[in-house]
């Protein structure tokens, strides 16, 4: 009898659903780093990378990889992060895990031999929820890690140090970690959008053109106070009035192009009472932009608008660049194959930035980087309603088989 076909993205839900049990209590996934939660899904994803053929270790930044191939051949590397946000999804990291270890499942299944290794790497944490930092694991494997962020501690005060030593990681060889730019192929790594592009415009997949690069800057109006029922109107000056023109001309540039997004997160306001003109109004600006010279173009209008503003309002402008992540764009030529293999499994080849960092973004100081983004429903992430399709993970799989047997052809 003919065994039945496999398929593939029904088995990616049903793993998801279980390594979602590895959580804290609550709505949703909560799954910090270098925990118990985090401890209980390595069994879950040790077992993923076996099934697969992979061999299995857990590195002194606490990524846990499989390696499958030669062991002098150069490397081609697949992943994404097994942790989650507080009260976050199933998908979100942890299926780019998922289905990298079946797309690698699937080459073998399909008996195709590559002439590289592949390693897939589940990172242990991206969303730098429990500590101030993040990407240590994808930093380590680029050479970019910092020892000075193992000093930093997470709401507890447990140092990152000390938490990877109670993980059984040796922090002191983390450094030993770096890869040969020389012996390393690429990296691709599969993510749900986390937006609402994909589902809009019916499709399965998208192919990532660049990680938008970001830049932040705080921003202070200073006026003057008085009284909100003797200050005439005339001639206030009002601090928040100025911010809240500041954030009208930020949202609408940011509409002017489809590829921006312009952000204020947070504003303060003192004296911050009922019956008073404000006297100062202090916010944040975020610019994102898949490519520098329109994020810091944009930049640069933005501060000359709040300068006309502060002039014309006699308010006192303090304005400063606190922040600034380059963008990272994905190798053109697996852009292009991506693409093929998207055509080939009945996508349009939808090509979209992401707005959001991930770990490519880190690995870009490696090797060049791909991107697959899987469509969400409703485009929301982080939080519990977080859904991916198994017919949708399915071409992910397929998609990304073809990717990986292609480049022993390239």
């Amino acid at each position: 009898m003919t065994e039945a076909p496999v398929n593939w993205g029904t088995l990616a839900a049903t793993r998801l659903s279980e390594i979602a049990t590895c959580s804290r209590p609550g709505p949703g996934v909560t799954r910090l780093p270098f925990g118990d939660e985090h401890r209980a899904a390595l069994t879950h994803i040790e077992a993923w990378m076996k099934a697969a053929g992979m061999t299995v270790s857990l590195d002194a930044a606490g990524t846990l990889i499989g390696r499958i191939g030669p062991t002098q051949a150069d490397t081609f590397y697949l992943g994404s992060h097994q942790d989650s946000v507080r009260e976050g999804g199933a998908y979100d990291g942890i299926m780019g895990v998922a289905l990298a270890c079946l797309a690698v499942e699937k080459l073998n299944a399909d008996g195709v031999t590559l002439p590289f290794a592949i390693e897939v790497a589940a990172f242990a944490d991206e969303e730098g929820v429990r500590f101030p930092t993040a990407l240590v694991g994808p930093r380590a494997l680029a050479g970019t890690f910092d020892p000075a962020v193992l000093n930093l501690a997470d709401r507890d005060g447990v140092t990152l140090r000390a938490a990877l030593t109670g993980f059984g990681c040796d922090p002191q060889e983390i450094a030993a970690l770096a890869r040969d730019p020389a012996r390393t192929l690429g990296y691709l790594e599969m993510h749900i959008e986390q937006g609402p592009v994909l589902e809009a415009e019916g499709h399965a997949l998208g192919i990532v053109t660049a990680i938008c690069g970001i830049e932040r800057h705080t921003v202070t109006f200073t006026g003057r106070t008085g009284h909100a029922g003797t200050l005439p109107m005339q001639g206030r000056q009002d601090a928040l009035v100025g911010a809240a023109d500041l954030i009208s001309s930020a949202h609408d540039l940011g509409l002017q192009d489809t590829d921006l997004r312009i952000t204020v997160g947070q504003i303060d306001v003192a004296p911050n009472v009922v019956n008073a003109v404000p006297r100062e109004a202090r916010l944040t600006l975020e610019i994102r932009a898949p490519e520098d010279r329109l994020r810091e173009t944009i930049g640069a209008q933005l501060a000359a608008r709040a300068g006309e503003i502060a002039a014309a309002r006699g308010l006192m402008l303090d304005m400063r660049r606190t922040y600034a992540q380059p963008a990272q764009p994905c190798a053109p030529a697996f852009r292009r194959a991506l693409l093929a293999a998207d055509v080939t499994h009945g996508g349009a080849g939808r090509e979209l930035a992401s707005g959001a960092t991930h770990d490519a973004s880190a690995m870009a100081d490696l090797c060049p980087i791909a991107m697959l983004f899987v469509r969400c429903r409703n485009g929301v992430s982080h939080v519990p309603e977080e859904y991916a399709a198994p017919d949708d993970m399915g071409r992910a799989i397929s998609v990304a088989a073809d990717f990986i047997a292609g480049l022993s052809l390239s």
